[in-house]
């Protein structure tokens, strides 16, 4: 046996079987080597050298060359038309990471329809600010996404590019200060007003089509009606009028309002208008006969601005009371009281997506307000028996000065807001598990303006973060972004089977139960009596967590205007106003908001 087992085999090596460690073993056979820098290009380190010693000759500080800070929207939506493609079941939504190199997988806000969360605008982006300082009374995109149009109280329209923020062109529009405009449904044309009561027409490339006096006083606000035929217009003479588009003629004037009126908007898809004024009441109006259908008495101040929310079903008001509130005009009842600003309200506006509501106050205060939630009890018979827990999440220095205007940009990914002190800024949603968010940071302002050559500021490298005004409860992520993978049967607005036009999950907030316990207001009585005079120390009932540092608002008006140029922006081609979550509204038209504050009280 030993001399047999002793006797070679004459077997080629190859044919032998080898045990191997595990079965279908991969061994690399390229790339062994780890990446390697690119190749540096002499040539370009020389010109770079040479353009920086031409610029220490000329007595120029070197600028440091940064790329320019942007929010790109298209990846998200490939990936979301991938995956809906592809997905194992209509309500399928990947689980976010909460790390913030995650941020290449978060989806357009459309994919979450259940975890409102995921819109919350709250990471500043950009300050863009023009050459002459001047207050921004109104802001608006584009219709097709892709540039934010802004009116100025110099009465000069310019324009950003809605990609990297930068400045694209100016246009002196009208001589007094523009008060309003709005883009048609179509998209086809523009409407603007001013001060002095003008109203005139624009083509998407600037093009002046006409121009006529509307009223004898300031215009506060202007709307389209869901056709585009039609148009209201709300003044300071207490008149809001109806006119044709077409024909530039007047069809109707509207009287009932005591004061002057400084908000109107259509509704979405109905023949019904709504109507704010410095009677403190708001209206609701048949434009066909120019009847008054129902008249709201709860605001005890100017009501500054109105929304409706995509779906027709509630609208908003924004007070100098201090309040926002929300109606639902189909059982015509208060809804909502929203307290949370430390003086008047100046501006609000929907999210085109989620049950989110935006409002900007006079201190400079961006707030965000989730009606995702179960409706609040109103057994009691308080007053403030409807009163919600707070702002889900609170920018308190967002401005130094009023917030005349805010507005999302159609797919609801970044929102820009419009102020008094002379700046257009842009914020975006949060990176997911991002330490420097606005859910942990400490209430820093943006950056100061430094370098405004060509129409623009240089961007600063840092990202403030700001005081969250609510607690959020969410199991997850620590910038409130909630996992919304494989929950969330609920619809987008006005598809809701709930009948109320919110997305719940389970009966409770996107986020879960609330972990907050909201503090009562030590001013409601004061608010509730006849003496109360907004602005002067009866709001200090917000709690400590969004607690802000006033800054002074008096904002002073440059002389002069820039002289017109004849360069205008090619409307790029776009679908128009096809996307269904649009619900047939535009944003950043909500009049009356503007100009210094001098003459306007």
């Amino acid at each position: 046996m030993n001399m047999t087992a002793a006797v070679p085999l004459l077997l080629p090596p190859a044919a032998i079987p080898r045990p191997a460690p595990w079965e279908h073993e991969w061994t690399p056979k390229r790339y062994l080597t780890g990446p390697q820098p690119p190749p540096v290009d002499d040539a370009r380190m020389l010109e770079q050298e040479m353009a920086t010693a031409r610029q220490l000759a000329d007595g120029k500080a070197v600028k440091k060359t940064r790329p320019r800070r942007t929010v790109d929207y298209n990846g998200g939506m490939g990936r979301w038309a991938l995956l809906r493609k592809h997905r194992p079941n209509p309500t399928y939504v990947p689980c976010m990471r909460p790390a913030p190199p995650y941020i290449i997988d978060l989806l357009p806000p459309v994919a979450y329809p259940s975890n409102s969360s995921t819109s919350l605008c709250t990471k500043f982006i950009h300050t863009s600010t023009n050459k002459i300082r001047c207050p921004v009374n109104v802001v608006t995109w584009t219709p097709e996404g892709r540039r934010v149009l802004t009116g100025s109280t110099s009465g000069e329209f310019t324009l950003w590019n809605g990609l990297t923020f930068n400045f694209e062109t100016i246009l002196q529009a009208h001589d007094s200060a523009i008060r309003t405009f709005q883009f048609t449904h179509s998209g086809a044309y523009l409407a603007s007003a001013d001060q002095s009561g003008i109203i005139k027409y624009f083509q998407p490339n600037m093009n002046n089509l006409n121009a006529w006096q509307g009223h004898r006083e300031a215009i506060r606000g202007l709307s389209f009606s869901p056709d585009d035929g039609r148009f209201a217009t709300a003044s300071d003479d207490s008149t809001i009028r109806i006119w044709s588009f077409e024909e530039s003629r007047e069809e109707r004037v509207l009287t009932g309002h005591g004061w002057d009126v400084k908000c109107v908007e259509w509704h979405p898809t109905k023949g019904l208008l709504v109507s704010g004024s410095k009677d403190n009441l708001i209206k609701f109006w048949d434009p066909r006969t120019g009847t008054i259908l129902s008249t709201l008495h709860q605001h005890k101040n100017t009501i500054q601005a109105l929304a409706w929310s995509p779906n027709g079903n509630l609208v908003a008001s924004a007070s100098r009371d201090q309040t926002v509130r929300v109606f639902d005009i189909r059982a015509m009842k208060e809804l909502r009281v929203l307290k949370g600003h430390k003086k008047e309200v100046c501006s609000v506006t929907w999210h085109p997506i989620h049950p989110i509501l935006v409002s900007g106050g006079s201190e400079g205060a961006v707030l965000h307000w989730d009606l995702s939630g179960p409706e609040p009890s109103s057994s009691s018979t308080s007053p403030f028996s409807f009163t919600t827990h707070g702002p889900r999440a609170t920018l308190s220095q967002a401005h130094d000065s009023n917030v005349w205007c805010l507005t999302f940009h159609p797919l609801g990914h970044i929102l820009v807001t419009a102020s008094n002190d002379h700046t257009t800024r842009f914020w975006s949603r949060e990176r997911p598990g991002d330490a420097t968010s606005v859910f942990s940071g400490g209430g820093e302002k943006p950056p100061e303006v430094v370098d405004m050559s060509g129409q623009e500021e240089d961007e600063e490298v840092m990202v403030p973060g700001f005081s969250y005004g609510g607690g959020t409860g969410a199991s997850g992520f620590g910038n409130g972004f909630a996992a919304a993978g494989g929950s969330g049967t609920s619809k987008l607005w006005g598809n809701d089977s709930d009948g109320m036009g919110y997305s719940t999950m389970n009966g409770n907030p996107p986020f879960g139960p609330s972990s907050d316990t909201r503090v009562p207001f030590s001013g409601d009585d004061g608010m509730n009596s006849d003496d109360f005079i907004p602005g002067l120390g009866a709001a200090e009932h917000l709690n400590a967590a969004s607690a802000s540092v006033s800054t002074p608002t008096g904002a002073t008006r440059p002389g002069g205007a820039l002289p017109t140029q004849e360069d205008t922006w090619s409307g790029a081609g776009g679908s128009g106003r096809g996307d269904e979550t649009w619900g047939g509204r535009r944003g950043g038209h909500y009049g009356g908001r503007g100009g210094p504050r001098r003459g306007r009280y």
